[in-house]
């Protein structure tokens, strides 16, 4: 049985996991997620750890040293492994890396912004807009984070057309510019209000950027009618949203320790005048509603796949990828929700320093 057939017949790939003897906190349980949402994994994910490290260590994303101790504790190739299933192994590949990368850049830029470097951030930010239109020319650039970039950006975009790449590309702009304004926010201690935070971390988190990789995932380019859907929509936002916040709920105590000042629990706590308690049960209000905002939208999307099936070729692949990107977004609940409570980026408990990360190295040699 082929991946359409797989997938149009409602079965799964990957193996299902357990979470083992992972202790959930009482204020970051979501039940429904550890009771209806199955975690699977990549059948490749095994190879992704092994691959990952090594490509950390050729991009210079981290040292030797700190790739041996932490990388496979931080676990960002599980992550893109129980979201992106049915993904052909080279791309998840690229993702488990392109994921391992976007943590790297966001500690570049916490680190710009604790040690005051605003001339070294607008650089990095000018170079990743350029790279962005032309990332063949840059895959040898001085900057790391610079180059890393640019090898994920190549392996990613070739396995769907010039349009899909176009648009990919277009969606990332703005999230290196949303970096931009979070950086000048936190320089000049703004916490943002709660609507205006909603609409950045959007893009900070790149919820577009995620949802588009569902298409080469499923091997197929949506059309419009399908990706510009309200229902299609609905629950892709619903698991962004779902995602964004539940790492704001996870990192709500390691960011109040390091004077951080976007996270919407810190935003709710500045601006609405919650305690840190009040702020953590209102967060946790949000993600429980993003789950309940997926499964109404759920049945709907089910109907969409449906109809774009119209007894053609093209119908029906598009109507597998439309059940393919539900499947995957039904995937990355559990997968986002068991990665919070394994990796090692979240145990803020066991730090010796609250504020700093020990995995985080700074790229001068200092912390």
């Amino acid at each position: 049985m082929n991946i359409v057939d797989r997938l149009v017949s409602g079965g799964s790939s990957g193996p299902l996991r357990s979470p083992g003897l992972v202790s959930v906190p009482p204020e970051l349980s979501v039940p429904a997620i550890e009771s209806a949402f199955p975690r699977r994994l990549h059948p490749y994910w095994p190879k992704l750890q092994a691959r990952t490290r090594e490509w950390l260590l050729r991009q210079r994303l981290m040292t030797r040293r700190g790739v041996e101790r932490f990388a496979d504790d931080l676990r960002y190739t599980d992550l893109v492994a129980g979201y992106y299933l049915e993904a052909p192994d080279e791309l998840l590949a690229a993702i488990a890396d392109f994921s391992a990368w976007f943590f790297a850049w966001d500690d570049r830029h916490d680190r710009d912004v604790v040690h005051g470097r605003p001339q070294a951030w607008r650089r990095l930010s000018t170079q990743l807009h350029v790279a962005l239109d032309a990332p063949q020319d840059h895959i040898r650039h001085p900057d790391p984070v610079v180059a890393a970039m640019a090898d994920c950006l190549m392996r990613i975009c070739s396995h769907l057309g010039d349009t899909w790449n176009a648009r990919f590309i277009e969606n990332f702009h703005p999230v290196v510019d949303a970096y931009d304004q979070e950086f000048r926010n936190r320089i000049l201690g703004v916490v943002p209000a709660v609507a205006d935070y909603i609409e950045l971390r959007r893009l900070t988190f790149a919820h577009q950027l995620w949802i588009d990789l569902l298409e080469p995932t499923a091997r197929c380019e949506l059309p419009g009618f399908v990706r510009h859907d309200p229902v299609f929509q609905r629950a892709a936002l619903a698991t962004q949203d779902f995602s964004a916040w539940y790492n704001d709920l996870c990192s709500l105590r390691k960011e109040l320790a390091g004077g951080e000042l976007h996270n919407l629990g810190i935003s709710l706590i500045h601006h609405d005048g919650l305690s840190t308690q009040e702020a953590i049960a209102e967060v946790h209000s949000r993600v429980s509603r993003c789950v309940d905002n997926f499964l109404a939208a759920e049945p709907s999307v089910q109907q969409l796949a449906d109809r774009a099936d119209d007894g053609t070729a093209q119908g029906a692949r598009h109507a597998a990828a439309v059940r393919s990107c539900l499947f995957n977004m039904r995937n990355w609940f559990s997968s986002v929700y068991w990665f919070h409570h394994e990796s090692g980026r979240y145990r803020v408990d066991s730090w010796d320093d609250r504020s700093t990360p020990p995995y985080l190295e700074d790229p001068e040699g200092r912390k």
